[in-house]
C-alpha cells in the first residue's frame, strides 16, 4: 500500500467495520499472496516478543516470516479462505493501528478442528532412565502443559529422547517444535524423528536448504500438513498448528541468541510461546544454565534428572590434573599443557578406539611473546596481539592483519619469540609427532566433521565442532582449561562446564573404559562439577551467586550502546520504573576510529519490573526516532555478555 508517498509491504492483520483514523482511508494497492502467512498465534507472539525485548513488531516479523518464494507457493494451491459469517462486518481498508488478534488456546478449539490421531504413541524408551521421565510423557499424552528443565544423561540417546517426546505430543493430536543450536545437532534429531515417525511426518527448517525449499517446507507447516518441526534458531517462530510441545536443546549455546534486533533468545521466546499456547516445554542439555535454574526456582519448570547410580553408570571416568596422586608421580602435572597423565591415557585408549582432543583456540600460535623477557608481542600499528598462522610464517596482528616480519621486542630488543597460546593446528602437529602411527584429524568451524569411525585416531577439535564417534570415543583430553575459565565474562565458568560436558558426553561410559582428562585445577568448582557429572549443583551455585550480586537471571538488565550524546538522550527520554539502577555510561574497551566515541550503559531492575523497563526503553527509542535524532543506539534486553 501507499505510505508517505512510497509503496511499502505490510501484513493484513484483520478487517474492521470502522476505523479510529479520522482522515481519508486508502485502498490496498494489491495483495501479494493469497497465503495467510501471519497466523494470529504468531502475530500475538511477535507482539509479545517485541514488548519483552524493547523492540518493534516489524523487526520481529522480519525474523518470523521467511522471504516469499512465488514458485514454492504456486507448487500447491492454497486452501480457500473461510467464508465470512453473517455477523461479519463489511471489508474496509484496515487501520494501521489495529492490534493483532490474540491467538486462541488449542484447548478452546472444537474437537473437529484437531487433526486425526494417526501417529501411535511411542514407548518411553530411554526416558525410563529418569525418575520423572515417564510422568512427563504421560502429561504430553493428556495434553497438559508440563514444563521441565532436563539434564540429559551422557551418550547418544538425547536425540531419540527428544524425538519420543515430540512423537508423544503428536500422538495426542498436538504439534511439536524442536530448536537446536547447529546443523550437526539438527541432523541427529532429523534422523531420530525419521526413524520414529516414518517418512513425511516431520520437516526440518534451516537456512542451508535454500530459499525455495525452506519456504516450501515452511508452507507445509503453515497449512497444517506437518505438525512436527525441527530447526535452528529461526524456527522458533514456525507456525505450528495446535502447538503442544516446545523443545530447546543446549540452551546455553550462544547460537540461540538472535544477532538481529531485537536480539531475542530461543529459550525465552519458546518459554513465552508455551505460556501463551498452554503447551508443554522441555529445556534440555548436558549442562544447565542459570536461566533454566531460575525457571525451576520460580516453579515454572520442574527438573528431570537421573539418579546418581544411573549417572555413574552412563558417564565416563573423569579426572583433573594437579591432584595429589598425579603430582607425586609428575611434579609439573599442574603446569604442563600435556602432562604425562594425558599422554598415558591417550596412548592406552588408542588401542581401543579414537581419542578426542578439545582445544579452545583456533589457528597455529594464537599469541606469542618475547623469547627472552616473556613480554607479549604486540603490533606496532594498533597494539594488537601478534599470532602465527604456520610454523615458519611471520607474526601477524590478530586485530588489523599487519605482518610484523621484522618484529623486535619493545622492552629488550630481542627478536626471538615463544608461544604463549597454542591453537588446534599446532596441537595437531605436536600430537602427530607424539603418535606417529595414528592418523590425526582436525574439526573446526566451517570445516567441522560430523562423524568419525571407531578405528584408532586422534581427533583435534575446537569447542562446538566435536564430531561424534561410532560407538563413542575411548578417551577425551580437554586442553587449556584455564583459557576457558579465565575469560572476561560473567558466564566463563558456566560456559567452560558446558563445553566440557558436551565433549565428555561423546566418550564411552566408564564401565566400557571411557576416560576424560581435563587440564585444569581439580579443586575448581566447574572441574568438580565435571568430575561428578553434576551440572545441577553448579548451576544452582551460579544462580545464588548472581542473585547476591544482582546479576541476571535474578534481575532484568538492558544494555544500550551508541555514541555518547545519543545514549545520553536515551537516558533522559526513558521514564524508568521505580528502583531502576543506571550503570554508566562507560567507554567501550578497545573502541577506536569511527567508534571511539561509543559508550555503553546498563539498566537494572527487579525481575517483576522487567516489562516496565522494556516499555520505557521502547518508548524512549520511539521518541528519538520521531525526533529523527542523530546517532543510532542499540538496545538489548538481557544480553549474554555483560562483562
Amino acid at each position: 500500500m501507499r505510505f508517505a508517498g512510497q509503496l511499502v509491504d505490510g501484513y493484513l492483520l484483520s478487517r474492521e467495520a470502522a476505523s479510529e483514523h479520522g482522515g481519508r482511508l486508502a485502498y490496498l494497492e494489491r495483495v501479494v499472496s493469497p497465503e495467510s502467512v501471519l497466523t494470529p498465534e504468531v502475530a500475538g507472539l511477535a507482539r509479545a516478543v517485541a514488548d519483552r525485548y524493547a523492540g518493534t513488531l516489524a523487526d520481529v516479523l522480519r525474523l518470523a516470516i521467511p522471504p516469499r518464494h512465488a514458485t514454492a507457493e504456486s507448487s500447491r494451491k492454497a486452501p480457500p479462505p473461510e467464508a465470512p459469517s453473517a455477523e461479519a462486518p463489511p471489508p474496509v481498508a484496515p487501520s494501521a493501528e489495529a492490534p493483532p488478534p490474540v491467538a486462541p488456546s488449542a484447548q478452546a478449539r472444537p474437537a473437529h478442528d484437531l487433526p486425526t490421531n494417526s501417529i501411535p504413541c511411542p514407548a518411553p524408551g530411554p526416558w525410563t532412565r529418569y525418575p520423572a521421565g515417564e510422568a512427563f510423557l504421560a502429561a504430553l499424552v493428556d495434553g497438559r502443559a508440563a514444563r521441565a528443565a532436563w539434564s540429559a544423561l551422557p551418550g547418544p540417546h538425547w536425540a531419540e529422547e527428544i524425538a519420543r517426546a515430540a512423537a508423544t505430543a503428536a500422538s495426542a493430536g498436538r504439534g511439536a517444535l524442536i530448536v537446536v543450536p547447529d546443523s550437526r545437532d539438527l541432523d541427529q534429531v532429523d534422523e531420530a524423528l525419521g526413524a520414529l515417525l516414518g517418512a513425511g511426518r516431520h520437516v526440518c527448517l534451516a537456512a542451508g536448504l535454500g530459499p525455495a525449499e525452506r519456504y516450501r517446507r515452511w508452507l507445509s507447516v503453515l497449512r497444517g500438513e506437518i505438525r512436527v518441526v525441527a530447526g535452528l534458531r529461526a524456527a522458533m517462530f514456525a507456525p505450528v498448528r495446535d502447538l503442544g510441545l516446545v523443545v530447546v536443546w543446549d540452551d546455553g549455546d550462544d547460537l540461540h541468541e538472535e544477532r538481529r534486533a531485537p536480539y531475542p533468545h530461543t529459550r525465552e521466546v519458546l518459554a513465552l510461546r508455551a505460556h501463551r499456547c498452554k503447551a508443554a516445554a522441555l529445556i534440555g542439555g548436558f549442562a544447565r544454565t542459570a536461566e533454566a535454574t531460575q525457571l525451576v526456582a520460580s516453579g515454572w519448570a520442574r527438573p528431570i534428572v537421573a539418579s546418581r547410580p544411573t549417572v555413574r553408570s552412563q558417564a565416563p571416568l573423569i579426572r583433573g590434573t594437579g591432584d595429589d596422586v598425579e603430582l607425586a608421580r609428575d611434579e609439573v602435572a599442574g603446569a604442563a599443557r600435556l602432562p604425562s597423565l594425558a599422554l598415558r591415557t591417550a596412548r592406552e585408549a588408542l588401542s581401543h578406539g579414537p581419542v578426542l582432543v578439545q582445544v579452545p583456540r583456533r589457528g597455529y600460535l594464537a599469541a606469542v611473546a618475547c623469547g627472552r623477557c616473556r613480554e607479549q608481542a604486540r603490533c606496532a600499528a594498533c597494539d594488537g596481539p601478534l599470532a602465527m598462522g604456520a610454523a615458519h610464517a611471520p607474526p601477524r596482528c590478530a586485530w588489523c592483519g599487519v605482518v610484523a616480519s621484522g618484529w623486535g621486542c619493545a622492552h629488550c630488543g630481542f627478536t626471538g619469540i615463544r608461544s604463549i597460546a597454542t591453537g588446534e593446528a599446532r596441537t595437531a602437529e605436536e600430537l602427530g609427532r607424539a603418535f606417529p602411527s595414528v592418523p590425526v584429524r582436525t574439526s573446526r568451524g566451517q570445516e567441522a566433521i560430523a562423524w568419525v569411525p571407531a578405528t584408532p585416531a586422534v581427533v583435534i577439535s575446537t569447542p562446538g565442532a566435536e564430531p561424534a564417534a561410532r560407538g563413542g570415543y575411548a578417551a577425551a583430553l580437554l586442553l587449556d582449561g584455564r583459557v576457558l575459565l579465565s575469560r572476561a565474562s560473567l558466564r566463563a565458568s558456566e560456559e567452560a562446564l558446558r563445553r566440557w560436558l558436551n565433549a565428555a558426553a561423546l566418550v564411552r561410559p566408564a564401565c566400557e573404559g571411557g576416560r576424560v582428562i581435563v587440564m585444569a585445577d581439580a579443586s575448581l568448582a566447574a572441574v568438580q562439577a565435571l568430575v561428578r557429572w553434576d551440572p545441577v549443583i553448579h548451576s544452582e551455585r551460579e544462580y545464588v551467586e548472581r542473585e547476591q550480586l544482582r546479576f541476571p537471571p535474578s534481575v532484568r538488565m538492558a544494555a544500550a550502546l551508541g555514541p555518547r550524546e545519543a545514549v545520553t538522550e536515551l537516558i533522559d527520554a526513558a521514564q524508568l520504573p521505580p528502583g531502576a539502577d543506571v550503570l554508566g555510561p562507560m567507554d567501550v574497551p578497545g573502541a577506536d576510529g569511527p567508534d571511539a566515541d561509543e559508550v555503553r550503559v546498563f539498566f537494572r531492575v527487579p525481575r517483576s519490573r522487567g516489562a516496565d523497563l522494556a516499555r520505557a526503553l521502547q518508548a524512549a527509542q520511539a521518541v528519538r526516532s520521531a525526533r529523527k535524532a542523530a546517532g543510532a543506539v542499540r538496545v538489548q534486553m538481557d544480553p549474554l555478555d555483560l562483562i
